[in-house]
């Protein structure tokens, strides 16, 4: 028994090739650059936009927007190639299984458990929140009661009220949860409406905000090397190149999630075609996007803005303040912002399920977790569990435990997805690619760089609770996953 035995390449695509057993292949092209789009632009865009052009970068947060792309792109053109030649579900943990071995396979899924899991609870308790903010500011009608709608471990700062319970983020797990045991090809119908509202909007405020633009607010357009200190005493290195370094590590977030397009491999018509286009053509449309929607709104509101008043809702914020007769864009906002969390938990609990399904088939996690639905050929235990995981954390944990570690543990993830590249072109030159990561090994050397760097950017609080989460799942796999590992226990 070898913690270090790695999955026979024969065999993952042997299990690819047996379709009928498995998971229906039902998503395109265009559904899987729905689903990234769906993924990538949520409340990242609306919120960390701001914010790192606050506290890091001011007008030259388009140029970290640039830099968090470029990081993105050479992991996306080595999930590019793996995703196409092994098609199985699972994503980074299945690639680091072929190429690096089991443990290396588990450190893997444990941390993809980090960004999916808890990112989907995560959001989900801002989806919440939001939910709130539309009742009260478009709706006009009374919000959901703060005791109904909070952690037990949140106090309102004016009424004293305690929270008891978070319905409204428990609620849209548990609908997402349901979609998603119905079938990926409905959960993909609901994403793509999704998609749909949320990039009209934005691409409306990028069109009638072009025409509020104050160049003034662009210049400097790289302001000078300073340090800023924000309301909580931090220091953030402010201006210059370490200011757009540390802003690609924030609106890095605001990228998450074009990986979880891998994860539905085994569910796409024609993967080796199909996915390579899912997963690049979703990261170009929401790069464009980024750096245009960052240009217009560092142009329309100053930075002391982001500061000051604008904060969290900084969109709405400016658009008020500086959109003279377009207050109706900023209540849409509030409507994108929904329809961008909730696609977001969409496919981050798409991500999670899939890989738990992978997981589970290898022994590594209970055997339930890769039994499929008769009817809907979904991952329903699977699906379930994680509803019952996800949902627990949002409606009884505060939102705000998390920070920045889902960014650092999906870094964690393109870095080894851009190692297993390298490694599996040395031991399987064979192996057919119908998609191939040009410049082997420079792409994927410049990429693990790109993301060291950015994690470097996010301070080494985050690096230390990486290595606790890390340090947990080591502990998991030798109590549990190593005994029971298939591919280290094969049957007599």
């Amino acid at each position: 028994m070898s913690i270090w035995k790695r999955k026979p390449l024969a065999q993952l695509l042997a299990e690819a090739a047996d379709s009928e057993k498995g998971l229906k292949r039902t998503l395109t092209a265009w559904s899987l650059i729905a689903l990234g789009i769906g993924a990538i632009i949520g409340a990242g865009l609306f919120v960390r936009t701001a914010m790192a052009a606050s506290q890091n970068a001011g007008p030259s947060v388009t140029i970290a927007f640039i830099v968090a792309a470029i990081g993105c792109a050479l992991a996306g053109l080595c999930y590019a190639e793996l995703s196409s030649s092994i098609p199985i579900s699972g994503s980074a943990y299945t690639y680091t299984y072929a190429t690096m071995g089991e443990f290396l396979a588990w450190i893997i899924g444990w941390d993809l458990i980090l960004e999916y899991a808890v990112g989907a609870a995560t959001v989900g308790i801002a989806w919440s929140e939001y939910l709130n903010n539309l009742l009260i500011n478009v709706l006009h009608v009374s919000p959901i009661p703060y005791s109904l709608s909070h952690s037990p471990f949140q106090t309102d700062a004016i009424t004293g009220e305690h929270g008891m319970i978070n319905i409204p983020a428990l609620f849209i797990v548990g609908i997402i949860s349901l979609l998603l045991i119905k079938g990926i090809q409905e959960s993909a119908f609901v994403n793509g409406i999704i998609v749909v509202v949320k990039v009209v909007i934005v691409v409306l405020i990028i069109i009638v905000g072009w025409n509020f633009i104050n160049p003034a607010n662009h210049t400097p357009y790289i302001p000078a090397s300073s340090i800023f200190t924000d309301e909580h005493g931090i220091d953030h290195k402010f201006g210059g190149f370490w200011g757009i370094i540390g802003a690609a590590g924030t609106v890095f977030f605001a990228f998450i999630g074009f990986d979880a397009v891998s994860t539905a491999a085994q569910e796409t018509i024609n993967p080796k075609r199909n996915m390579p286009i899912g997963i690049l053509g979703s990261l170009a449309v929401c790069t464009v996007l980024y750096i245009l929607f960052a240009h217009v709104l560092t142009g329309v509101a100053t930075v002391e803005d982001f500061r000051t008043g604008g904060k969290e809702a900084s969109v709405s914020f400016a658009i008020t303040k500086y959109m003279i007769g377009y207050s109706w864009l900023g209540q849409l906002v509030t409507i994108a912002i929904l329809a961008g969390f909730s696609s977001v938990i969409l496919v981050m609990l798409l991500g999670q399920s899939r890989v738990f399904y992978a997981m589970g088939k290898d022994g590594l996690l209970p055997k339930a977790f890769s039994d499929l639905h008769s009817k809907y050929k979904t991952p329903y235990k699977a699906n379930i569990a994680i509803l019952i995981i996800v949902g627990l954390f949002a409606a009884f944990i505060p939102g705000d435990i998390v920070g920045d570690m889902t960014s650092i543990g999906t870094l964690f993830a393109f870095s080894l997805v851009c190692v297993s590249v390298i490694i599996l072109r040395k031991k399987e030159p064979d192996m057919v690619r119908e998609f191939k990561t040009p410049f082997v090994p420079l792409v994927p050397i410049l990429g693990v760089i790109t993301c060291v760097l950015m994690m470097a950017g996010l301070g080494w609080t985050n690096w230390l609770r990486l290595f606790a989460w890390m340090a947990i799942g080591v502990i998991i796999y030798f109590a549990y996953g190593k005994k029971n590992s298939v591919l280290n226990n094969p049957k007599e």
